[in-house]
């Protein structure tokens, strides 16, 4: 038996290895213009699964971590996290931040999460995190595109 979410997200992520550039010129037009993409890019895939091994809330896909240098100048790097999400998730935004602080604490830097959602209920957009307990918050807002609005 074939496993939907594989199914869905396979393409995906070949798509995304063969086209990154235009792959984010389409979904998240206001990236590009800041990637140094003279200096090209890799794809961390082995990075990203010992980061998602180790994490213990629930099942788990995630699907390219990719490394970017930016126009600044700056010897500094950014791993975009680029989540491909077929199907309606109760705990993604919580999901989409275990993966950013986790990256964020093994790498040292600066990680951007992008959601993609692919599933077919128009008001399910998941694009925050929130927890708060006396006066101690965390707020964790990321970039989604539903493909519903294509």
């Amino acid at each position: 038996m074939v496993d939907s979410c594989n199914e869905f997200d396979s393409p995906w992520k070949e798509a995304i290895e063969e086209y990154f550039e235009d792959y984010m010129v389409f979904f998240f037009p206001f990236i590009p213009p800041d990637i140094d993409w003279t200096r090209g890019y890799d794809f961390l895939d082995k990075e990203l699964q010992q980061v998602v091994r180790d994490a213990v809330v629930g099942k788990r896909w995630a699907d390219k971590l990719v490394k970017v240098w930016r126009q600044d100048g700056q010897e500094t790097w950014v791993l975009i996290h680029i989540e491909i999400q077929s199907q309606e998730e109760a705990d993604f935004a919580q999901r989409m931040y275990t993966y950013n602080y986790r990256l964020r604490d093994r790498y040292g830097l600066p990680i951007i999460s992008l959601a993609v959602l692919g599933d077919e209920r128009h008001t399910w957009r998941p694009d925050r995190f929130r927890t708060s307990v006396w006066q101690c918050t965390v707020d964790f807002q990321f970039p989604i595109v539903k493909l519903l609005d294509y």
